[in-house]
């Protein structure tokens, strides 16, 4: 059943005629391989990551919180620069109700029922816990379906099927195709050098996750997320043999053992979590220099003094985000050009980005995603 929405802006009100036109159950398979029934065009959807709107500004760039009646409130406190641009250009996302999250067991159904969903988007990663707590069959009962998108666990298997999935629930297929064509031919640029080359020399690389969020030695990354990114641009993740999933930890000493040619440590303004935390500030519209010092900071731990990467400079940092969006690409591009300038000499990261943005994104570009000690 199709319900009016309780404040009918002008855009919501195009979209809820629009749906009185062509609203349809459709059946659809999520990416975990659930059977969903939802009716398309959805109008009002709960976001189950304020972080979604990395995705949901691609499909909708006019207005990408018009079928928004709720979300969790990460995007303020995990990217408080992201949340600052699209506030300033969509000042309506500050009165968005916000909720609690699944992992943490504060979620209230109750507060979903109230805003009154088509549909909860919700991560993959966000499965165990609904199912733990059981949220599907409770959200079920009272007509709220559950879509899970994947964005984080395996993104180069997931992410233009998620794209595909949304544009699906928004109606927005043509412009979820033309994104994926995109991402495709962005990720072509490294992918067809890469396989061009006959032995290829991998440099060794071990990618921090968060470097400097806590005082504990080493986040990283296993064999997807940001240690396929690495692979895919042409390297060795050093961290792969040592974590069994996509995400854990590898101790001091291994790193020193292994002596990385090249080191990357994600990074973001985590003010609201850390404040004035060791963490690498990159992000959009990041002072680089301050990132750079802090970089430079991390690199004095036991751990990575006196390891290949520190000795020749080949250190960088890179935007942390890219690991829970759609535009994975620009990272991959970035670590290519890191691990094999000579390959890549032509290669314009930044121009990627610069296009991903007037092309797909309602706010403007601000440098910042990345920096480098030498």
């Amino acid at each position: 059943m199709t319900r009016l929405p309780t404040l009918l802006g002008a855009t919501a009100l195009s979209l809820f005629a629009a749906s009185l036109a062509q609203a349809d159950t459709v059946t659809l398979t999520d990416i975990a391989g659930r059977q969903v029934q939802v009716e398309t065009p959805v109008q009002r959807v709960i976001l189950g990551e304020g972080r979604q709107a990395f995705f949901t500004a691609v499909l909708e760039t006019e207005d990408p919180f018009a079928r928004v009646v709720g979300w969790r409130d990460d995007l303020r406190e995990a990217d408080p620069d992201s949340y600052a641009a699209y506030l300033e250009q969509f000042p309506e996302i500050g009165a968005i109700p916000t909720f609690g999250g699944f992992k943490e067991g504060t979620f209230d159904i109750e507060q979903a029922v109230s805003l009154d969903p088509d549909v909860m988007i919700l991560n993959l990663e966000a499965k165990a816990a609904t199912d733990e707590a059981g949220y599907e069959e409770k959200l079920a009962a009272v007509g709220i379906p559950i879509v899970y998108v994947d964005f984080r666990e395996k993104p180069f298997e997931n992410t233009m099927k998620s794209m595909e999935l949304i544009g699906q629930l928004y109606g927005r297929e043509d412009r979820a195709a033309e994104f994926n064509a995109f991402f495709t031919a962005e990720m072509d640029k490294v992918r067809s050098v890469i396989a061009a080359q006959t032995g290829l020399a991998r440099p060794l690389v071990f990618v921090e996750r968060a470097g400097g969020y806590s005082e504990d030695c080493c986040m990283s990354f296993g064999s997807d997320n940001f240690g396929r990114m690495v692979e895919e641009a042409g390297g060795t993740n050093m961290a792969a043999p040592f974590i069994p999933g996509t995400f854990g930890t590898v101790n001091a000493e291994q790193i020193v053992a292994s002596d990385p040619e090249v080191v990357v440590v994600t990074g973001g303004n985590w003010q609201a979590y850390v404040p004035g935390g060791a963490w690498v500030g990159v992000a959009p519209g990041a002072d680089l220099a301050v990132a750079k010092d802090k970089l430079a900071g991390l690199m004095q731990r036991p751990a990575f003094a006196g390891t290949r990467a520190v000795e020749s400079g080949r250190v960088h940092a890179i935007w942390h985000q890219f690991y829970n969006n759609p535009y994975s690409f620009v990272a991959v591009q970035q670590l290519a050009k890191w691990l094999h300038p000579e390959l890549f000499a032509d290669l314009d990261p930044e121009a990627t980005l610069k296009e991903l943005h007037s092309r797909f994104l309602p706010v403007d570009y601000r440098p910042g995603y990345w920096v480098s000690l030498n």
